[in-house]
């Protein structure tokens, strides 16, 4: 007869199993389903026809932001939030070393705070939200970078610490106006993104990149730059219409981004 104080021996029934025993089944169970989602989160990106290089980069964003979604599992599975929260969702990663906030003109806190390596999109119909985030977090990096049609105004920060990067440029009339290939644009990304302290990137220009190279080229360009900013410690604020686009694109664009608000 099998002694139930042996180790890894079966309750008796009616009888709660040992604490260790719970705590051995809880953990194989979550190692089970751990593996099974990332199988099938491979599998998924591979049937997009993501190449291999592609696959690497999304592989390495996800486990940057692993421990992060992990405790706010946790979390929520102590107490399920009632709502979303944007600090929730935006607050840096455990281990990872913040930047002294330094106060914008006013001297007013920012509305949520970016930290390095974040990649935010936002879906609105005209840059409001993003504009919010991108004035009140532009203190935190040594530079920002910004890609626009029609570039914005932001108060309290120098010329020297501003990069601004025109999709599209009026030429001479028998020319007609230049534009800026995407491979060009990861070409200008990489410089400031990648000095020291990185960059606070802005784009409301990616429905002018689908229009222009379709959507292909512009999901791909997107994965890379989430990459990029995440690997070289910058971070990247997105302003999208996604009624410029059509659906499928729409939604290609949003996965491409591992916070969507």
């Amino acid at each position: 007869m099998t002694d139930p104080e042996t180790p890894g021996a079966a309750s008796p029934p009616g009888e709660e199993p040992p604490a260790d025993e719970e705590y051995a089944r809880a953990y194989a169970a979550g190692f089970e389903e751990g593996i099974r989602s990332a199988l099938r989160e491979i599998l998924l990106h591979s049937s997009r026809g993501h190449t291999a290089q592609e696959l690497r980069m999304l592989a390495e964003s996800r486990l940057a932001r692993l421990s992060e979604e992990v405790d706010l599992k946790r979390k929520s599975l102590l107490a399920p939030p009632r709502r979303p929260a944007w600090g929730a969702l935006l607050r840096p990663p455990p281990h990872t070393t913040t930047r002294a906030w330094v106060a914008p003109v006013g001297g007013t806190l920012p509305p949520v705070r970016v930290a390095a390596g974040v990649s935010v999109l936002v879906r609105e119909e005209r840059p409001a939200k993003a504009l919010e985030l991108l004035r009140g977090n532009a203190g935190l990096f040594p530079r920002v970078v910004v890609v626009s049609l029609h570039p914005p105004e932001l108060p309290g920060v120098p010329a020297n610490r501003r990069i601004d990067i025109a999709p599209r440029q009026e030429g001479p009339a028998e020319g007609g106006p230049s534009r800026l290939r995407l491979s060009e644009l990861g070409g200008r990304l990489r410089e400031p993104t990648e000095a020291a302290g990185g960059a606070l990137v802005y784009v409301d220009s990616l429905e002018y990149f689908v229009s222009e190279e379709g959507a292909e080229t512009t999901v791909r360009f997107a994965h890379w730059l989430v990459g990029q900013v995440q690997t070289t410690h910058s971070s990247l604020l997105v302003s999208l219409d996604t009624r410029a686009l059509d659906t499928k694109d729409a939604s290609r664009l949003e996965r491409a981004f591992p916070q969507v608000v």
